[in-house]
């Protein structure tokens, strides 16, 4: 059997390409796409399981996790929780407007464990911000790598 990795995966009449960069590709299972589709749709029923976000649907928000649940006709907090009636000043702050989509994330960043207790349906926001501590120490990698290769070669770095 052979797997082409981006995965075309195709639900609910979409077509979309899953971010599985070809170095990590071989970590992944062969039924990957499957066992994601289970967990987002299945097990999570087409919502973050953080926050609530419905995937597929451009929700209104204030850039702060809070949220307009359209369905319950309520402000939601950063955690699906719902919020008391909220005083907006229209001009002072901006509504924005994103649309959610639903990923599988790996709570122990091991993309060959995946128990079904170890994956979770995340939107693009929880899923960032359960990553941060990683992005944070990816980031200070990158850059101390790129001034030990400014050193070799333009030598010791003073910046």
């Amino acid at each position: 059997m052979v797997l082409l990795f981006p995965v075309r995966v195709l639900l609910a009449g979409e077509r979309r390409l899953m971010p599985i960069r070809p170095e990590y590709k071989w970590y992944y299972p062969v039924d990957w796409p499957q066992l994601s589709a289970m967990i987002r749709f299945e097990r999570a029923k087409g919502r973050c399981e953080t926050c609530g976000g419905p995937h597929g649907r451009e929700i209104r928000h204030l850039g702060d996790g809070r949220w307009w649940d359209e369905d319950a006709l309520t402000w939601r907090d950063g955690r699906g929780r719902g919020l008391p009636r909220l005083a907006l000043a229209v001009d002072a702050v901006p509504v924005l407007r994103t649309k959610v989509v639903l990923a599988t994330a790996h709570l122990d960043h091991d993309p060959t464990n995946n128990r079904p207790r170890n994956l979770k349906a995340l939107c693009q926001r929880c899923h960032m911000i359960y990553d941060r501590p990683g992005h944070r120490r990816r980031r200070w990698l990158t850059l101390r790598m790129r001034k030990a290769i400014d050193d070799l070669f333009l030598g010791l770095y003073h910046g």
